[in-house]
C-alpha cells in the first residue's frame, strides 16, 4: 500500500495517533455468534475517543461491509481514520470463543500492510502495539514511523502478545525488545509477561523493560491489580473489584485511560503521585468495561462519576514498592 502526503491532515496534529489494526471480533459462546468492531489499536483509539480525546488512527481497513461497520463505530467516538488505511480487500477477522467464565480465545484472518509515508504533523502521543509491531509486512512501517517520530512525541506500546500470529516465544521477544528503545511507555498484561518472560518475576521483566530504555511500565494483573514503574518509582495500584461480563477490551480500555492520564498529568506525569491518579483511572476504566459485553469503554463522565464515588468511599492510595528487582512485588510464579 502507498499513500501520498496528502493523506494526511496537515492542518493541526491531534492529541494521539494510533497506529495499529482495526477488525471485527466474531464472538461466538453457547447463546450464538455476534460481531462487534475490534482490535486492540482501534480499540484504544474508540477509547480514548469516548474520553473525549482528539485521536487519529493509521489502520488497514477493507472495502467490504466490515470495513464499512468499523469505520462508522470509530467516528462515533469522533476517531478520525487516516485516509492511507482503506484498501480494496477484506477487513481483518478474529473469532473470539467465550468460555463459561467470560475469558476468550481467538482465531484470526488478517493480512497487516501499512503506508510508508509518515504525518506531516506529529500527535503529542503515538500509541502502537499488538499485531501490528509483529506481522509483516506492516510491522516494518510501524518501526519507521516510530524511528521517525521517537524525538518529537512521546509513544507508548502495548504489545498484546498473540501467540496464534507469532513465531516462535525467542523471535517474539526479540522483536518486542527491539522496539521498546523507541518508545517510552510500555504497558502489557501478566500474561503477556509470562508469555515473554517465562519463569521470571512480574517485577523483573518491568525492571529489564526499563533496562531496556522505556521510562515507564504498566503491567496488568487481572483482579491482581497493576504494577506501575519508572526507574526512580514503583507502585501496586489494587484491582476494583466488579461483576465480570467478559474480559474483551479491558486492557485495551485500560491503555486508553493511560494515555489519558499520561495527557493530563503535566510535567509531573510520572512522578509517584501521577502514576497513583493514572494506575486508578486506567483500573476503573477496565472495571468499567468488564462489567458490560464486549469492548465497551466508558465515556469520560461515566469515568469521573465511578471515580468519584470509588474514593469517596476507598480512597485512591496505591501501595510503594521497592524498587530493587525481585524483593516485593508481585509475581507470576
Amino acid at each position: 500500500m502507498t499513500a501520498h502526503p496528502d493523506d494526511y491532515p496537515a492542518a493541526s496534529a491531534p492529541d494521539v495517533l494510533v497506529v495499529g489494526e482495526s477488525l471485527v471480533d466474531i464472538v461466538s459462546t453457547t447463546n450464538g455468534t455476534t460481531e462487534h468492531p475490534g482490535g486492540s489499536p482501534a480499540n484504544v483509539a474508540y477509547g480514548l475517543g469516548c474520553l473525549g480525546v482528539d485521536t487519529t488512527l493509521l489502520t488497514s481497513i477493507g472495502g467490504d461491509r466490515r470495513g464499512v461497520v468499523v469505520e462508522n463505530h470509530l467516528a462515533r467516538a469522533g476517531v478520525r481514520v487516516l485516509p492511507g488505511s482503506r484498501h480494496p480487500g477484506r477487513t481483518a477477522t478474529a473469532t473470539a470463543t467465550l468460555t463459561a467464565e467470560g475469558s476468550a480465545r481467538y482465531d484470526f484472518d488478517i493480512r497487516w500492510e501499512l503506508p510508508t509515508a509518515a504525518p506531516i504533523v506529529l500527535p503529542r502521543i503515538i500509541h502502537t502495539g499488538s499485531i501490528a509491531t509483529f506481522l509483516a509486512p506492516g510491522a516494518t512501517a510501524v518501526r519507521a514511523l516510530l524511528e521517525q517520530s521517537r524525538p518529537e512525541c512521546m509513544i507508548t506500546y502495548d504489545p498484546n502478545i498473540r501467540p496464534e500470529l507469532l513465531g516462535t516465544q525467542a523471535e517474539a521477544r526479540s522483536m518486542f525488545e527491539d522496539l521498546v528503545p523507541l518508545t517510552n511507555v510500555i504497558k502489557l498484561s501478566n500474561e503477556d509477561a509470562m508469555w515473554l518472560y517465562p519463569g521470571h518475576s512480574f517485577d523483573d521483566v518491568a525492571s529489564r523493560i526499563l533496562k531496556l530504555g522505556a521510562e515507564m511500565v504498566a503491567m496488568t494483573l487481572g483482579p491482581g491489580g497493576s504494577l506501575l514503574a519508572t526507574r526512580t518509582a514503583k507502585l501496586f495500584i489494587p484491582a476494583i473489584k466488579c461483576v465480570v461480563e467478559d474480559t474483551i477490551g479491558a486492557g485495551d480500555s485500560y491503555m486508553a485511560a493511560l494515555i489519558y492520564g499520561l495527557l493530563t498529568g503535566g510535567t509531573d506525569g510520572l512522578a509517584p503521585s501521577q502514576l497513583t491518579t493514572i494506575g486508578h483511572t486506567a483500573a476503573m476504566a477496565a472495571a468499567i468495561t468488564v462489567g458490560r459485553a464486549g469492548a465497551s469503554p466508558p465515556t469520560a463522565e461515566e469515568l469521573d462519576a465511578a471515580l468519584t464515588t470509588h474514593a469517596s468511599s476507598a480512597g485512591i492510595a496505591g501501595m510503594a514498592l521497592p524498587f530493587a528487582a525481585g524483593d516485593g512485588a508481585p509475581n507470576g510464579a
